[in-house]
């Protein structure tokens, strides 16, 4: 098993690089449609806090007031006309007050609650859903140069981590800037100096924080690129587990695992122990300012001002600033946190951006035509194709099929011919040329109307976790049962169906690991047979059954290739050998093409390849078998495409 570079930078490295304003763009691009939800949240958390005000200000007027009687009862923002000269109805109306505050602010912090989940809930399912389709969208040649475990960690933890701060993050933002604000402004109605010396830390805190950012910023980038790295690894190992334990490579893999995770234990700790440093420093210099209001403000009490400071302080003008310079220690300490969670999700939403901007080679032109199909002929003209420009796969080459008639491709491993047959599927984009249909250029029409046209049966015959009709139906999902089991039927697949456990019903499981390969395959060509397309391709269709079975099924094949133009690929040269034309591939050209009958006269390469089918090895040319030998070579150092 080859071993893969995990110390790679990160896929999305250059898609990142050029995103500005990550989280700018998220909050306009995705939270504008949820502006209702949101202004409920801030409006909630702005009211519920300055509610949270009203506790500790009356306290220090009843102490003053009510208790000690060393000033007149006032509440502010209440003309004290409408005030109770009575002491106990003063107790009273300070009681039902404070009551209300926490019953009217509980009512807020509801709807702070709702309107923050909410939004973040809608941005991370747009998010989530915007992203997939995106990366859907793009091209075979994307997918190729991608771990699908980097992808599922953009699609899954990357846009969990937007969740949170949109719902925790900018929920305590707006709640702890209210908090700051409001009992400042507090403060300072209530002694200007002493307020001053409340909020001497902020600047402190301040150029803490901006140093904590410089720091951390990078390090959560590479704690989500090896996140990404991590899931690669166990999704890599998870999907060819067979295989590891038929190799007894069990230990192995575990100490492949242990070495990833080793990575991103070490990148994660560097960002953690960062941050366990910060918070408490952070503590430590918001506590300053407690102390040094209650260290200024006691001795004012009891021994007058202090130094520089004038005016009197009265104990419950003092109780009130105890109590409100611990909720204003408590926000700026807490401030780290909200911090911490904007940077986490500064580096998330690069990586998703970075997916969501990625480009692919094949482009649908805008006011595309629909592809209209009336006799399914199909020509290439001069196509040249290769994955990358120092590459071709597929090398000029030009052929026709009448509408109705069988196509097929032959040659050996590493020719072209799965290549060649993608093309027409538009998977990838020809660099030189044209393939029509009907005479129109398919890049030219739409692709959904392109590909709806074509049934594809590939060689890994791919089936989804679900049901067998689900697997069935997948693409054609308004068909009846009726039409369901004539295509199983079709493809001899009904028998076997009807003798598993819930037959039809029946869960295929993970990429159908319940059924054997040739019962995939034939799952498979009953849905490409449901879906009656006008172009039928078969890429090694019957490559996974017995030759009885694959007997069965060519007959069906046979059937429904009558009346409709096919595509097949076969090693096993005995089941296209009635195609009207066979297209011999040799290093992405057409070596050479006719029928069964001409290419065996021609004694080339078809004829040595029969050869070897039919058990003739003896009897094949010296050069014949060098050339095979040269041919293994390059498609074991992957320098070819089937």
């Amino acid at each position: 098993m080859q071993d893969v570079d995990w110390d790679e930078d990160d896929p999305f490295e250059e898609q990142r690089e050029n995103i500005d304003s990550p989280m700018k763009r998220l909050i306009f691009e995705y939270g504008r449609p949820y502006w209702f939800s949101v202004t409920a949240g801030i409006t909630g958390s702005v009211l519920a806090r300055l509610l949270d005000l009203i506790p500790p200000i009356l306290l220090g007027v009843a102490i003053d007031a009510i208790f000690l009687q060393q000033q007149a009862f006032s509440i502010r923002f209440i003309p004290d006309a409408w005030l109770p000269t009575d002491q106990t109805e003063q107790f009273a109306l300070t009681v039902a007050i404070i009551a209300l505050s926490f019953l009217v602010g509980a009512a807020f912090h509801w709807i702070r609650n709702w309107g923050f989940n909410s939004f973040a809930q809608d941005i991370q399912h747009d998010v989530r859903t915007d992203t997939y389709d995106k990366m859907q969208r793009l091209d075979m040649d994307f997918f190729a140069d991608k771990q699908t475990g980097e992808m599922m960690s953009i699609l899954s933890n990357d846009v969990n981590q937007l969740e949170r701060f949109l719902n925790d993050g900018l929920n305590s933002a707006f709640r702890l800037g209210v908090m700051v604000i409001g009992v400042g402004a507090v403060l300072f109605t209530i002694n200007p100096q002493l307020a001053l010396v409340s909020i001497a830390p902020v600047p402190l805190i301040a150029v803490f924080t901006y140093v904590f950012v410089k720091k951390i910023q990078p390090k959560y980038a590479a704690v989500r690129s090896s996140v990404g790295k991590v899931n690669s690894r166990l999704e890599n190992n998870l999907g060819g587990i067979q295989v590891i334990k038929a190799s007894n490579t069990e230990g192995y893999e575990s100490e492949r695992v242990d070495d990833v995770s080793r990575k991103y234990y070490d990148t994660n700790w560097g960002a953690i122990n960062l941050r366990i440093k910060f918070f408490p420093g952070l503590q430590v210099i918001s506590g300053i300012g407690f102390v040094l209001t209650f260290l200024v403000g006691g001795y004012w009490v009891f021994a007058g001002a202090p130094g520089p400071f004038t005016g009197t302080l009265e104990v419950g003008q003092f109780a009130t600033f105890i109590l409100l310079t611990q909720q204003l220690v408590w926000p700026m300490a807490q401030f780290g946190q909200v911090i911490n969670m904007y940077q986490r999700a500064e580096a998330s939403s690069e990586r998703i951006f970075g997916l969501m901007d990625e480009t692919g080679r094949i482009e649908e032109n805008a006011g595309s035509e629909p592809l209209e199909v009336t006799e399914g002929r199909v020509e290439y003209d001069d196509v040249t194709f290769g994955y990358s420009d120092a590459e071709t796969i597929i090398d000029d080459i030009s052929f026709e099929v009448p509408g109705g008639e069988t196509v097929a491709l032959v040659g050996p491993t590493g020719a072209g011919k799965s290549t060649v047959l993608k093309l027409l599927l538009r998977l990838h984009d020809i660099d030189d040329g044209a393939i029509r249909v009907d005479g129109q250029d398919i890049r030219d029409v739409s692709l959904p109307s392109l590909r709806q046209s074509m049934g594809y049966v590939g060689q890994e015959s791919y089936l989804f976790y679900g049901t067998v009709e689900e697997n069935i139906t997948y693409g054609t999902f308004e068909a009846s049962e009726a039409e369901i089991v004539e295509a199983a039927k079709a493809a001899e697949a009904h028998d076997f169906i009807e003798n598993l456990p819930d037959g039809y019903d029946t869960m295929v499981g993970e990429r159908g690991v319940k059924l054997s390969g040739g019962q995939r395959q034939r799952v498979a060509i009953a849905r490409a047979i449901l879906k009656d397309p006008d172009i039928l391709i078969l890429d090694e269709a019957t490559s996974d059954v017995d030759t009885e079975t694959e007997m069965l099924i060519q007959r069906s094949i046979d059937r429904l290739t009558e009346d409709r133009t096919t595509f097949a690929i076969a090693h096993r040269l005995s089941t296209i050998k009635d195609a009207d034309q066979i297209l011999v591939l040799e290093g992405g050209e057409i070596a050479e093409r006719g029928t069964h009958g001409q290419l065996l006269d021609n004694a080339g390469l078809y004829s040595h390849l029969w050869g070897v089918q039919a058990g003739e090895i003896d009897e094949l040319p010296q050069e014949f078998i060098e050339r095979a030998q040269r041919r293994t070579a390059r498609t074991e150092a992957g320098n070819d495409d089937d």
